[in-house]
């Protein structure tokens, strides 16, 4: 049975951020230790509802903030498969992967927010279609990173002889982790491309998604437990009852649930509280958790916990 260490990110997205706030959260972060750093790939802000607040594009930010750290893994929590041609995508993630020396995860969804399909002219497929359409890109991606050529001809995308050069750092390619849920088709991607895979939900919810994980592992003759799993969560470390109250409200935006269900879903309250929920999803075989918040963060919150709780998991 392959094993996973417990590890810590900051998913800080870049919306409603001054840059200066972006550089100061991640090299701090980098510096306490955390494991990965992660932006968002919408180009929309998506926890407002004001479609004008400022909001950074995720690969350049992500290239430049990587130059301001130097251990954690960085990545984007996830890259939108229909905003990109995959080929570009392989393109772009081996050049992020020789700009941060060998640090990159290639996140990938089937993307969600039509408006911002819509609004900003890229075509929303239908749900199966954009399913067909991630299982083809992981397909050519993958080839593209490890194979000197690459020809693929799908219902979604054709390549001949597609060239990646560079080679990404690390050998033999970068990770690839999906994020999503979906039980039937979702989850049958993952358990045959993704080295990682992400989302979010109670212990409970993750221990049953990674059974029906495993049934379609079964069936492909893949051992999904060399899939590190990981959870998008909030944080709230000793907050204040005003900032407990905010951080539930997020949860339950960001989880599309109840605030009740919301606090199933987050590291919450002081250390002991924390170590006990984070226990709980090791035990069902969740060991990376990704810490989802809108700006600003809060640098002594993080530095906190860095310092109480994640110092007991090492």
């Amino acid at each position: 049975m392959t094993t996973h260490p417990i590890r810590f990110g900051v998913a800080s997205g870049q919306q409603l951020y001054q840059w200066a706030q972006l550089v100061e959260l991640w090299k701090t972060a980098d510096q306490l230790g955390y494991d990965s750093l992660w932006v968002s790939d919408h180009l929309y802000p998506i926890l407002v509802p004001n479609l004008h607040e400022s909001n950074f594009e995720g690969w350049t930010t992500l290239s430049a903030l990587s130059q301001h750290t130097s251990s954690a893994k960085v990545g984007a929590l996830v890259n939108c498969n229909g905003f990109r041609n995959p080929s570009l995508t392989a393109k772009m993630a081996a050049t992020v992967d020789h700009a941060s020396g060998g640090r990159f995860i290639l996140g990938i969804g089937a993307g969600w927010f039509e408006l911002e399909h819509k609004s900003l002219g890229f075509e929303f497929k239908p749900t199966p279609d954009r399913l067909q359409a991630l299982d083809e890109s992981c397909r050519i991606i993958k080839s593209m990173f490890i194979n000197d050529k690459t020809s693929f001809r799908g219902k979604h995308y054709e390549v001949i002889d597609a060239v990646c050069s560079p080679k990404s750092v690390q050998k033999p390619r970068p990770p690839l982790m999906i994020a999503g849920q979906g039980e039937k088709v979702l989850l049958r991607i993952v358990a045959e491309h993704a080295d990682m895979w992400n989302t979010q939900g109670s212990p409970e919810r993750m221990r049953h998604f990674i059974e029906v994980m495993r049934r379609h592992g079964d069936k492909l003759g893949r051992d999904i437990d060399e899939i590190e799993k990981t959870v998008a969560i909030p944080l709230c470390y000793k907050g204040s009852k005003d900032r407990e109250q905010r951080a539930t409200k997020l949860a339950a935006t960001l989880g599309r649930t109840s605030s009740e269900e919301a606090r199933k879903q987050m590291l919450i309250g002081g250390a002991q509280e924390c170590l006990d929920t984070i226990e709980k999803y090791s035990k069902v075989g969740v060991t990376h958790f990704m810490f989802a918040s809108a700006a600003p963060f809060e640098l002594d919150e993080i530095r906190g916990f860095a310092e109480e709780v994640i110092s007991q998991t090492r």
